[in-house]
């Protein structure tokens, strides 16, 4: 399927929220999709489901307070104006269910954030990856979607698994400038070196990206 560019499809003039499960996923699936909407005044804010402390041991010292120090910094180097960064607060890999008090609670509190800032279109991760918080924000948004009471359009951008080949809608943003999405990945020092010690590390290939960002339009099912 060939995408078809943001800047020329219906969602061109639409104000985003990009919800992302842990800090670094922002700019490795929807970096591109930051700079455009920023650019054009059309960025709603960034939604960290969570902190990424997962990354590291348990324990380690100030782990929590850099991921989001660092989140913080990348998101100024994708949209220098700044936005609004919020967060949700689950732990990192312990996802809260479906029908639980503290998922239908968060999901009431961002379906009223999507009616406050006039969100007309979400970005988040795609429900087909592998880790549970990445199908976790997906069912998140999905579910703040359904309850929003405005039409909000609903897309998945793609950090672990491969655009699909049966996309029932696909858009493509502008491209970055070269070296800017590597620019805004190396805020996320924890997730490149050993500057907190012992820790997931991001590999070469994972920090090979694209300059553009491929977004697939999703159903939501009432």
């Amino acid at each position: 399927m060939n995408p078809e560019p943001l800047d020329r499809s219906v969602w061109a003039r639409s104000r985003w929220l990009v919800i992302a499960p842990h800090p670094d996923d922002e700019t490795l699936g929807a970096g591109a999709l930051i700079g455009q909407a920023a650019r054009g005044g059309r960025l709603g804010g960034i939604l960290y489901l969570t902190d990424g402390s997962g990354s590291h041991p348990d324990g380690t010292p100030r782990l929590a307070a850099a991921r989001r120090a660092e989140a913080r910094a990348a998101i100024r180097r994708l949209s220098p104006r700044g936005t609004a960064i919020d967060w949700v607060g689950w732990q990192d890999a312990h996802p809260h269910a479906p029908g639980s008090p503290r998922f239908d609670r968060d999901v009431a509190w961002l379906a009223a954030m999507l009616r406050r800032r006039r969100i007309d279109a979400i970005a988040v991760t795609d429900r087909a990856e592998s880790h549970c918080d990445h199908v976790a924000a997906f069912g998140f948004a999905a579910a703040a979607v359904r309850q929003a009471r405005r039409r909000v359009a609903l897309f998945a951008y793609h950090v672990w698994s491969a655009a699909p080949p049966n996309a029932r809608r696909r858009i493509r943003t502008a491209a970055l400038r070269p070296g800017h999405r590597r620019h805004a990945l190396r805020a996320h020092r924890s997730q490149l070196s050993p500057v907190m010690g012992d820790g997931f590390r991001l590999s070469a290939e994972q920090c090979r990206m694209t300059p553009f960002d491929i977004l697939d339009l999703c159903r939501v099912r009432a």
